[in-house]
């Protein structure tokens, strides 16, 4: 049975728009679906030019999408944990997480696949074991669930927010204060279906930024985040005018030569976790020293001695204090 999304307007506009928005699909995706009799306004279909008026409610049947057999394939990945129930990987910078068009191949999908990985059935085969996510540039933990039983439970304790994700990002510029939480809706940018922006019309988004020291033209922040939409900190630190370093989708680009950043690479690092084990319900508390192009990176941002020299530069700024 395809799952039926619906949902209220808030505000008159066309019926694709509208629908684009509340499924966070493309225009023209959702211009089909609307063509294919797939989306009815108060019980009626109508046309993708309709304008649909606050108050009605909008149900989209949506078919799930045809799965692509996944190809194991043997490339290298750190696992930094791993039991019966799930594995913790140490994902490097440049791998896609799970295949797409475009990326049917070399994603970390197929590297588990190749490692003869059994994975929870999740979000298809594309999707198989993963809990949650992380951006192609961005490195650093991830769970991923073997079983049906240990996906469900991680599932469920993400939405939750018990799971604790914290990243270390260098941001353009500096910050208001040491303690900046930015907490403003997400949605595609309508502009440009490859980024994501800010915006009234998203979904709930909420950022803790933290700052742990203060740079000549940057601040090295800990991201603690309450909601898991794509791209959430650097649409969020974006949106404040402070970017993440060597973000060239966002407005950080231009900070990658002052900071040493390879090209395409951004500073945003996926450092640790904690949650609670779904079978054992044993504290987990995991972490991931930043990786050498980014402590290359933080040396020319700093220019402090003491915090390069010492084994774990977030431990030395306190980045792993439980504090929220």
């Amino acid at each position: 049975m395809n799952p039926t999304h619906r949902f209220e307007v808030d505000a008159p506009a066309r019926l694709d728009i509208l629908v684009a928005r509340a499924l966070d699909i493309s225009r023209t995706r959702a211009a089909t679906l609307i063509a294919t009799g797939r989306v009815e306004v108060d019980g009626r279909p109508e046309r993708a030019s309709f304008v649909a008026p606050a108050g009605a409610h909008v149900a989209a049947d949506v078919p799930a999408p045809e799965s692509r057999e996944v190809i194991p394939e043997d490339i290298p990945v750190s696992v930094v944990y791993e039991d019966d129930d799930l594995l913790v990987v140490d994902k490097a910078a440049g791998m896609v997480v799970h295949p797409a068009p475009g990326n049917w191949t070399g994603t970390l999908v197929n590297a588990l696949r190749g490692r003869g990985q059994s994975l929870a059935p999740g979000g298809g085969e594309e999707r198989a074991g993963l809990v949650h996510r992380l951006d192609k540039e961005t490195s650093g933990l991830m769970i991923v669930a073997k079983t049906e039983r240990a996906h469900r439970i991680l599932s469920t304790a993400i939405a939750g927010r018990r799971v604790a994700r914290r990243y270390a990002v260098l941001c353009w510029g500096h910050l208001d204060g040491d303690l900046v939480t930015v907490d403003r809706p997400i949605a595609r940018d309508p502009r440009d279906r490859r980024r994501m922006a800010a915006t009234p019309a998203g979904r709930p988004a909420r950022t803790d930024f933290h700052r742990l020291a203060r740079f000549a033209s940057t601040d090295l922040l800990r991201a603690h985040l309450h909601t898991g939409r794509t791209h959430q900190i650097r649409v969020h630190l974006a949106s404040i005018g402070h970017p993440v370093a060597g973000d060239d989708a966002y407005g950080g680009g231009g900070a990658r030569r002052l900071v040493g950043l390879p090209p395409r690479r951004h500073f945003l690092h996926a450092a640790w976790l904690r949650f609670r084990h779904p079978v054992t319900n044993v504290e987990m508390d995991i972490r991931s020293p930043l990786p050498r192009d980014l402590r290359t990176s933080l040396e020319a941002a700093s220019e402090m001695a003491d915090l390069i020299a010492h084994p774990d530069p977030l431990e030395y700024l306190g980045f792993y204090r439980v504090d929220g």
